[in-house]
């Protein structure tokens, strides 16, 4: 199976004109009977040699990080604490940034392997986290982060704006969509701890506070992916893809504050609660219609599966309650998938000219352009 990506690689390169390449889209769609704007790409897999490789290089990736630790006993550059004699190591995670890097360089640079790249990239990214955490770490010991938030989220706000940093070059080196998500993450991560260590701990107004933290996080990473998403409404590019790793961060980002600050996912849902949580769900399909991203409703989808089976044991079907919620959420949402184009018709429609602008177009053309 073609995507978007690789046709337009093709055009790119060279290996076939923007005609042929047209003309061959407009066959794949009509060949699938469904029409391109309906469908979210996204390439993860191309071919089983993607997996083999994944799995392979988890398999390194463990071998070199086992032997780091082992190196990092034996020289001590490890987090010795109380009751702890031999810590963990920065050599660990520093092995396998750098094993992450070098195999990126062929599978990511030369095959553009879908999936290894993503798994390289998180293991990179971590890796260099983890790294500069420890690294900390070792010269003060565990004992002085335990009992200090301060200190934790001063370490946490170093080790992610290194994390950040290293999510730049990667991006700058390979190009790979899911880095900017990563580097919005660790940015984020960033901020979360400056703001744990500046208010500290407060009891139940502490849990508060960073919860909405998150949710303006979320909603700033939610924004940040719209500007991607804007700047490529025919969904042609890799810009498309950067998009959706973003959303794909700042869903839940958004969900779990939200739901969490209502008292709607506390294990004791009532009737009323559980009607709320549809009702938000519902707010979250809309939203979800007009930006043409599924990633809100997957993300929801666990608070809602919660609250509908709670209602179906509140009004008695007890035994049945999770097959009946499985019935109405599985059906709504297939319902949904076969109809998408025609309610985010009715969505976008509805919405001011300069909101419609922001969005991707509604029926997108079939022409192509070279991958950015």
């Amino acid at each position: 199976m073609f995507s978007n990506h690789d046709i337009g690689d093709a055009v790119a390169s060279g290996a076939i004109d923007a005609t042929a390449a047209t003309s061959l889209r407009n066959f794949l769609d009509g060949d699938r009977a469904a029409p391109a704007v309906d469908e979210e790409q996204f390439r993860l897999v191309t071919s089983f040699n993607d997996i083999f490789v994944t799995i392979a290089s988890i398999i390194l990736l463990f071998a070199v990080a086992w032997i780091g630790q082992a190196l990092g006993q034996a020289g001590e550059p490890i987090v010795v604490g109380a009751g702890i004699p031999s810590g963990p190591s920065p050599l660990a995670p520093a092995a396998v940034a750098a094993t992450a890097w070098s195999l990126a360089l062929f599978f990511t640079g030369k095959r553009r392997m879908a999936l290894p790249s993503i798994i390289l990239l998180l293991a990179f990214v971590g890796g260099v986290f983890a790294t500069a955490a420890l690294a900390i770490m070792v010269p003060f010991g565990m004992t002085k982060f335990d009992d200090s938030i301060l200190a934790a989220s001063l370490v946490i706000a170093a080790s992610a704006l290194v994390a950040a940093g290293s999510a730049y070059f990667h991006w700058r080196r390979f190009h790979v969509p899911i880095t900017v998500a990563a580097g919005t993450a660790a940015i984020a991560g960033l901020l979360y701890a400056l703001v744990a260590a500046a208010i500290g701990d407060q009891g139940d107004m502490t849990r508060s506070f960073m919860l909405t933290t998150v949710l303006v996080l979320g909603i700033a990473a939610f924004l940040f992916a719209m500007r991607w998403d804007a700047s490529d409404q025919t969904r042609t590019t890799r810009r498309s893809d950067v998009a959706f790793w973003l959303h794909l961060l700042a869903a839940p980002m958004i969900v779990h504050p939200v739901f969490t600050l209502l008292g709607l996912n506390d294990g004791d849902a009532t009737i009323g609660e559980g009607l709320v949580v549809v009702l938000l769900y519902v707010v979250l399909a809309v939203a979800a219609l007009a930006i043409d991203r599924r990633a809100l409703l997957v993300s929801a989808l666990a608070y809602v599966l919660y609250a509908l089976t709670d209602v179906f044991e509140q009004i008695g079907a007890v035994g049945l309650s999770v097959a009946l919620t499985a019935l109405v959420i599985g059906s709504a949402l297939l319902l949904l998938s076969a109809y998408w184009h025609q309610a985010r018709r009715l969505v976008v429609a509805r919405l001011p000219g300069a909101v419609q602008g922001k969005l991707p177009l509604l029926d997108r053309p079939l022409t192509l352009q070279p991958a950015a």
